[in-house]
């Protein structure tokens, strides 16, 4: 697990926003991955996405590593952030886009 712990930092250090998920941006293969592109999407924030499911090393070892059990996961600038529904919670309340903001991530904000 070791091997697959080193390329899940690798993942989570090559970018500002990282999600762990079950397909791709462009193809999520999950409702709950496709709610968290879309909502990274519609915040314009620029993310990197990793397909666990080309991977099972790194889909078991994602869980571990966070000591979260499911997927998608959520990094920002290599902090845990959460799974699909604290994300859809915390943009929901304006507090992703805040928290996004203070970590430095562009958030493209909505028109008043």
């Amino acid at each position: 697990m070791t091997d697959a712990n080193t390329t899940i930092q690798n993942e989570i250090a090559s970018q500002d926003v990282v999600v762990f998920m079950k397909g791709t941006p462009q193809m999520p293969q999950c409702g709950f991955s496709g709610q968290v592109v879309q909502i990274l999407n519609y915040l314009g924030v620029p993310f990197k996405g990793v397909n666990v499911l080309a991977d099972q090393e790194i889909r078991e070892g994602i869980k571990a590593f966070s000591n979260w059990p499911t997927i998608p996961q959520i990094y920002v600038k290599g902090e845990f952030v959460g799974g699909c529904d604290i994300t859809r919670e915390m943009f929901q309340s304006g507090e992703l886009q805040t928290f996004l903001a203070e970590k430095g991530v562009p958030v493209k904000t909505a028109a008043a």
